[in-house]
């Protein structure tokens, strides 16, 4: 039962937890770091002298002729999550291997942690609440200075993400227009994060905050009941009542499952949380749409309830996307909500698509 649960937890906060392990092992995935001196965030802080970023690639880039690289695949997480989110069977598994639409013998595939996740620099490094407040802007920017002073990657094949990945996805659309041959952002809205997806996130912000055990952020040991407070919000908004219904129909099951849930949320570094939470604040694509050139085919569910579609928005929306697509996945017993975004045996038909259109 414990085993299932946890399988559970992890496909539904895929876009949204760092719970998920890597279980492939990828010979040719190489690890490494980009660091930055004085990194010149849009807060104007200058507490971190030395950013990091960490990254996994897969496979090699290819250039053509006049040496431009013709195979680089962008992939970026959610918030909370990491590039190891992606090295999952119910992932890498559907899109990396061999004969795949992203096959690592064919594409150079490119994963970085996002500033405050994963490998990369973040508040629990040690400067806690004293780390530059990031934001979205300043997480494409690095992306961006990985991608041509780092790896040498001066265009991009498909440029995709997944949640905070898929807003990232939208805003590499208008800030290098003719950098990527195609766009695929999955669970997300080109808009400002607002109502009720704001709400979740400050309201998870303040229960960590009202912990005593929090102390500014310079806690000796973790506020369990604000991160067990932060948690519930997170898990009500990202989960699916349908699959929540099949897979705890008895009281005993529904009890465990919540025990289960509300102790894996005690594990989150509190100020990491806060920080990625707080980053989505300045975001807001709308007024920069039709800036996108590249084909984009944005991909929701149904029952995704951070991006629900009864809000009409992205259908006003793409419109002003000059080759924009909006595909809304109806319920099924294979959607998991907002997790939807990282299961692509549900969309990969779409990436398929997507591929051939923008000329594959």
């Amino acid at each position: 039962m414990r085993h299932k649960i946890c399988l559970i937890f992890i496909i539904l906060f895929a876009g949204l937890t760092a719970f998920a392990q890597a279980n492939h092992d990828y010979s040719n995935a190489v690890d490494g770091y980009f660091t930055i001196h004085n990194f010149p965030f849009q807060s104007h802080e200058t507490a971190l002298p030395l950013l990091k970023i960490h990254y996994t690639t897969l496979g090699k880039p290819i250039k053509d002729k006049s040496g431009k690289v013709t195979n680089a695949v962008l992939i970026m997480h959610g918030t909370g999550s990491s590039n190891r989110g992606f090295l999952t069977q119910q992932f890498a598994g559907i899109l990396f291997g061999s004969g795949q639409l992203l096959d690592t013998a064919k594409y150079y595939i490119i994963l970085p942690d996002g500033i405050g996740h994963g490998k990369s620099s973040k508040p629990s490094d040690g400067l806690h609440m004293k780390f530059p407040k990031y934001t979205y802007d300043d997480m494409v920017a690095v992306y961006y200075r990985l991608l041509t002073e780092h790896l040498g990657v001066n265009h991009l094949r498909l440029t995709m993400g997944t949640s905070m990945g898929g807003m990232q996805t939208w805003m590499f659309g208008y800030l290098y227009p003719g950098f990527s041959d195609a766009l695929l952002p999955l669970a997300s809205l080109p808009v400002p994060i607002a109502g009720r997806n704001r709400m979740m996130r400050k309201m998870a912000i303040n229960l960590i905050e009202a912990d005593p055990e929090w102390k500014g952020g310079d806690y000796t040991s973790p506020p369990a009941q604000g991160l067990m407070g932060a948690g519930s919000s997170l898990f009500f908004m990202g989960s699916s009542p349908l699959q929540l219904q099949k897979e705890s129909p008895s009281r005993q099951q529904s009890d465990m499952m919540a025990y289960e849930m509300q102790k894996g949320y005690t594990k989150m570094d509190a100020n990491d949380l806060i920080y990625q939470l707080d980053a989505s604040r300045n975001y807001d694509p709308s007024p920069y749409l039709d800036q996108i050139k590249a084909p984009l085919f944005a991909i929701n569910s149904a029952d995704d309830q951070i991006n629900p579609p009864e809000l009409g928005i992205m259908e006003r929306e793409i419109k002003k996307v000059a080759k924009g697509r909006y595909i809304l996945l109806p319920i099924t017993d294979q959607t998991r909500g907002h997790g939807t975004n990282s299961l692509p045996a549900i969309w990969d038909n779409y990436l398929k698509e997507l591929l051939s259109v923008s000329g594959q």
